[in-house]
């Protein structure tokens, strides 16, 4: 049987490897994000390897790019808009901003 210190490690090493960008993915393809986006390579909108090179040093990527994905945007990627998402809400927006800037 494991003792206190076994178990109390296992739960901390979960606990931090259970943030919000892990689940992200799941939250992506949950949020039909994935219907325009692809990590790697261009689809109806950028990769999101794309948009995090482009915003990964922009200290005010996370509020524009989340605004954006709850209510649309467009002129940046090109000439398709982003549509509104309306059924993201601004916390799932951030956590998933926060994963593609992460890429």
């Amino acid at each position: 049987m494991p003792d206190f210190r076994q178990c109390a490690t296992a739960f901390f090493v979960a606990l931090l490897t259970s943030s919000s960008a892990v689940a992200s993915p799941e939250l992506a393809r949950s949020k039909n994000c994935v219907a325009c986006h692809h990590l790697e390579r261009k689809m109806i909108g950028p990769a999101f390897k794309a948009v995090a090179e482009r915003y990964g040093k922009d200290e005010a990527a996370i509020k524009t790019l989340s605004e954006k994905v709850v209510k649309g945007g467009g002129g940046v990627w090109g000439q398709t808009p982003m549509p509104p998402q309306p059924a993201v809400s601004p916390e799932d927006a951030e956590i998933l901003v926060k994963w593609i800037l992460s890429q």
